[in-house]
């Protein structure tokens, strides 16, 4: 149907009128758009919730929306297998796995994303003995840029890890096949620590924990680290749901305060390095017990830009004292923490932990301050360590830069022309990150 509506991303960053929006319910009826679109010579870009900070899911021509195309295909009990439609959202997906007795190995902080969305960006949670989202796919079904309908599964794993992460540059996934495990509950423990400590004890908070991440307010000399252990399923008593307490450390705390901080700072720019001491004392100590479907992730309701880099396990610390130091040089700060996570090495050519043990640092800035300046410093410093930026967010990264970055580049740029020769899929964000 036609359309003049303005979509946005969840930020903001990133604004767009498609020429015409489909609401595909059905592979059928994604083949039909794809096919409409080979014949008509026009642009074609699946979205899911438009929580990229990157343009990747920007459409000026065809905006192909998936929002009707979500559920279960299939259940494989046997293989601990599920097959969703590409639309639907992760937050949708723990209640549709609750009957089966069964979980995802792994989710981020953040559960507003579609699963194609997810894997396709390289999404991740935290965890050295857990990949990305990518890593839990045990199959997709794929309708490329000549029409074809392409079904891969793990009989072929080698050919699989080609498809585990793609950018939407060879296609719309229809399907995707997830691995899953058991149920699971998570012991979550949240407390202030010394940042040097936990610098110094990197490699062994993560190596001997199932799920490690902190948060860093730059200015700040202690972080809050969050350390989930996986238990059996009511093994540990589950934490009530205590409205009061609660809200004030998932709201009050993990959200108005940060509203609060991004008003203060925005008005007393100066202010801002004790306002973030301030909330790291505030955020203090927490300890419950969640199934795994509530234990990873946490609202997010006030709105920010973000840059990620995947960077070398082990150089962590090293990057994190860097970045210290060039912000006290240069007086920058920002009234959002760093976050700071690891995941393990991935086998998908285009998953960000590809071939090494992995390190995420993620950096933001409220969605009305001006990022450029804070992001590029930080950038700076990732790039010197052979950085390789998350898909969905902020970077400035182009071919020639991730050519060195991934070994196996020339033969994604052959995928690449051969799923989508007439580059029905592209738009200025895809121009950049594969050059044509």
């Amino acid at each position: 149907m036609n359309s003049k509506a303005v979509w946005s991303n969840w930020s903001g960053a990133h604004q767009v009128t498609p020429k015409q929006v489909l609401h595909p319910a059905s592979t059928a009826d994604i083949s039909a758009a794809i096919e409409t679109a080979i014949s008509q010579g026009r642009k074609l870009r699946p979205i899911g919730s438009g929580h990229s900070f990157t343009g990747c899911a920007v459409a000026a021509d065809t905006q192909l929306d998936l929002s009707r195309h979500q559920g279960v295909v299939a259940v494989n009990a046997e293989k601990k297998q599920v097959t969703l439609r590409g639309g639907t959202k992760l937050w949708q997906i723990p209640p549709l796995l609750a009957p089966l007795g069964l979980a995802m190995q792994n989710l981020g902080d953040i559960n507003r994303q579609s699963i194609t969305g997810a894997i396709s960006t390289s999404t991740h949670g935290t965890g050295l003995s857990f990949g990305g989202l990518g890593s839990q796919v045990a199959g997709v079904k794929l309708i490329d840029g000549t029409g074809a309908e392409i079904t891969i599964d793990d009989s072929d794993p080698e050919e699989l890890d080609k498809y585990r992460v793609t950018l939407g540059t060879y296609g719309v996934i229809s399907e995707v096949t997830l691995q899953l495990v058991d149920d699971y509950d998570l012991k979550v423990v949240e407390r202030p620590e010394s940042l040097d400590l936990v610098l110094g004890s990197w490699e062994h908070l993560n190596r001997n924990n199932d799920h490690f991440e902190f948060f860093w307010f730059a200015e700040a000399d202690r972080v809050v680290t969050k350390t989930s252990t996986r238990v059996q399923p009511n093994e540990l008593p589950r934490t009530p749901d205590r409205r009061v307490a609660d809200f004030i450390n998932e709201e009050l705390i993990g959200n108005a305060a940060f509203a609060g901080l991004v008003g203060v700072g925005r008005l007393i720019p100066g202010f801002t390095g004790r306002l973030n001491s301030f909330a790291t004392a505030a955020w203090g100590s927490s300890e419950r017990v969640r199934n795994w479907s509530a234990g990873f992730a946490s609202p997010r309701r006030v709105k920010f830009n973000e840059m990620e880099y995947a960077v070398p396990f082990a150089a962590v610390p090293e990057i994190l004292r860097e970045l210290r130091s060039q912000f006290k040089r240069r007086g920058l700060v920002s009234t959002f923490p760093l976050e700071v996570r690891a995941a393990a090495v991935d086998t998908g050519w285009l998953a960000t932990s590809y071939g090494r043990e992995t390190g995420y640092i993620a950096v933001h800035k409220p969605a009305h301050e001006d990022y450029r300046e804070y992001f590029a410093v930080c950038e700076s410093v990732f790039k010197a360590h052979s950085g390789r930026p998350h898909w969905g967010k902020m970077h400035s990264l182009t071919d020639t830069d991730l050519a060195e970055r991934y070994d196996r580049w020339d033969a994604i740029l052959e995928l690449r022309n051969r799923h989508d020769p007439h580059r029905i899929f592209t738009n200025k964000y895809l121009t950049q990150v594969f050059g044509y």
